[in-house]
Formats: C-alpha cells, sequence, structure tokens
C-alpha cells in the first residue's frame, strides 16, 4: 500500500499535487483527520493550499481531497561529497 512519502517523493520541489482519501485507503472520516492536521501545521514535506474539498457524509461534511504544495526539505536532498 502507498504511504503518503511515496506521493511526495515522487513530486519535484515547489511542485503542486493532489493527495486524496482514495489514494492513501482511508475512509473519509481517517483522511479528514490527518487533513486537518496538515492544514494546520502542514504536512511531511508539503504545505496545504487553497480550500480542501469536502464529502458529505450521513450529514457531515469530511476533507476528501486536498491541494498541497512540496516544500525544500533537508531530508530529501543528497548528502554524498559535492
Amino acid at each position: 500500500m502507498a504511504t503518503i512519502d511515496d506521493f511526495v517523493k515522487k513530486q519535484k520541489d515547489g511542485a503542486r499535487f493532489v493527495i486524496t482519501a482514495q489514494m492513501l485507503h482511508l475512509t473519509a472520516e481517517a483522511f479528514d483527520t490527518l487533513a486537518q492536521g496538515w492544514t494546520d501545521d502542514g504536512g511531511p514535506g508539503f504545505n496545504v493550499v487553497g480550500m480542501p474539498h469536502r464529502t458529505v457524509i450521513d450529514g457531515e461534511f469530511f476533507i476528501s481531497r486536498v491541494t498541497v504544495i512540496k516544500t525544500t526539505s533537508c531530508a530529501s536532498q543528497p548528502t554524498g561529497p559535492s
């Protein structure tokens, strides 16, 4: 199963891309919990941009998709001799 890190690593620094509940094989409820933290504090190697997309399930709104931008991360930089 793909992890959030797998999707982020494939992107170039500064790239905008979408992360969905379906991509991570999560329910809308579980993804909503993760996405709320990302909108407040940023995610592992990215920041949420724009307004998250919400889905209504049994009368409740849950975040089901977010657009993010990859940030420059020291961890993703090569560390060999230059």
